[in-house]
């Protein structure tokens, strides 16, 4: 048996966003976001399913710091709802959301846990939709606004603050792809609306650093990792373009101050123009303290001329797969965060997301045995700690998921959790997963 052995330090946690676990959708204040009304569009979420209860956090959020305390993971990364707080998405401050908030993250800290603190996990409130959402630059400044309120609510409590979760997700996946909300089907939007989400980025954490806000402030891209099928130099390339969409396309104009021009290139080729005005790379290049990655998957690649986007396709040869139906290519973790390096320096980095589809049940004894979950884990956690051997400046990791929750336009019927959730009770079961996570948090090392 082999010793896994982490720094001293080493940030262990978990993560969730207020769409999917919090629920209680027209309490208190709080205003419609996008993903009230998408998942109130026939056909866009599976089986009709909706976030107006999820799993009720709203209400059972000290159950849920207690599962955080017992975990023994010193981080919690959650998002906060922006219709919460300013329900129209720009005019008035909701008290009653500011409050909620506050007395969440008082019962953290009082638990030993740090938060994490997402401002923006995709609610972006209706109101600012039916204006254009992200396609509308107002949207830019209505964000910073937003911004500002948390940071001056929160700013002595929390001291990591992450300002975009995902803006490929929130772009092109949204506005290109339509698989998630708003959901149209556009490529210039999702150009468009991309670029916008990295200028409220910069704006924000300009606007956090002119504030003299305690704490550190970054964001979360996914990224993935693609292998090309060969090293035939049309296959190295397909799997450049594929990669980049991803990582390039947002990591670039933040620590490089551009976007990748041979995407600009693929982009043009299919008559969507990127549109910057003057002063936005600089806002995007704001520096930040700190970048984070989700990641889930990576894949082989191939050149295959006009197919798709990038002339491009998956070659899938067997590798087992989560029942997301994504590849499980632990290597690809370690492979990027070292490109990541290689690329931008020497810059603290988290894991912000990293986790596992699975959705076993409990047991007649009441027992949830996700063996296939954990042998995921572990493997993504082995490669982690290749990286920090091999000198990436990795301060933290954080599992998705505390809670089975609603998993967007798959609605309830994918199961992310380390922590199982009857949708019919809402009892929670911590799964075989959350007691070996327990281990490995507690001890700062595991046997392979």
């Amino acid at each position: 048996m082999a010793i896994i052995q982490f720094p001293q330090g080493f940030v262990w946690g978990t993560a969730t966003a207020s769409y999917q676990i919090e629920g209680a959708y027209d309490e208190d204040g709080r205003g419609l976001s996008i993903w009230d009304t998408f998942s109130r569009t026939p056909g866009k979420v599976r089986n009709g399913d909706n976030g107006d209860v999820a799993c009720d956090s709203y209400h059972r959020y000290e159950e849920d710091i207690a599962l955080i305390k017992q975990l023994g993971v010193s981080a919690y990364r959650f998002s906060i709802a922006w219709p919460r707080i300013i329900p129209d998405g720009d005019g008035a401050v909701n008290p009653k959301g500011l409050a909620y908030y506050h007395t969440f993250i008082d019962k953290l800290l009082e638990a030993g846990v740090e938060p994490y603190v997402t401002i923006y996990h995709w609610d972006l409130p209706q109101a600012l939709q039916d204006k254009g959402g992200w396609l509308n630059r107002a949207t830019i400044d209505a964000f910073v606004r937003y911004s500002e309120v948390l940071f001056k609510a929160y700013g002595g409590k929390v001291k990591k603050w992450f300002t975009i979760n995902e803006p490929w997700c929130a772009s092109f996946l949204s506005y290109t792809i339509g698989e998630h909300a708003p959901g149209y089907r556009d490529l210039q939007m999702g150009v468009d609306a991309g670029h916008h989400l990295m200028v409220a980025h910069g704006k924000t954490v300009l606007r956090f650093r002119e504030l003299g806000i305690p704490g550190e402030i970054g964001f979360a891209p996914n990224v993935s990792w693609k292998v090309p099928y060969s090293n035939r130099p049309e296959d190295v390339a397909a799997a450049r373009r594929e990669m980049g969409w991803t990582n390039d396309w947002f990591l670039d104009p933040v620590f490089k101050g551009e976007y990748p021009q041979y995407l600009i290139d693929v982009f043009a080729k299919h008559g969507a123009k990127l549109h910057v005005e003057p002063g936005d790379m600089e806002l995007i290049r704001e520096p930040v303290d700190f970048y984070a990655i989700n990641y889930y998957s990576g894949n082989v690649v191939r050149h295959k001329e006009g197919f798709g986007l990038f002339d491009s396709e998956t070659v899938d040869y067997g590798r087992d797969h989560t029942e997301m139906g994504w590849v499980i290519m632990p290597e690809g973790l370690s492979s990027v965060l070292l490109d990541l390096k290689q690329k931008y320096g020497d810059i603290p980095v988290y894991i912000s997301e990293n986790g596992a589809c699975y959705n076993d049940e409990p047991g007649p004894d009441g027992r949830v045995r996700d063996d296939r979950r954990i042998d995921y884990l572990r493997s993504h956690i082995v490669e982690i700690n290749r990286a920090i051997a091999s000198g990436v400046n990795l301060k933290g990791y954080f599992v998705w998921s505390l809670l089975d929750n609603f998993e967007w336009a798959f609605g309830y019927e994918k199961r992310f959790g380390i922590v199982h959730v009857n949708y019919r009770t809402l009892k929670r079961t911590p799964k075989d997963s959350y007691y070996w996570y327990q281990k490995v948090a507690k001890n700062n090392w595991f046997e392979v």
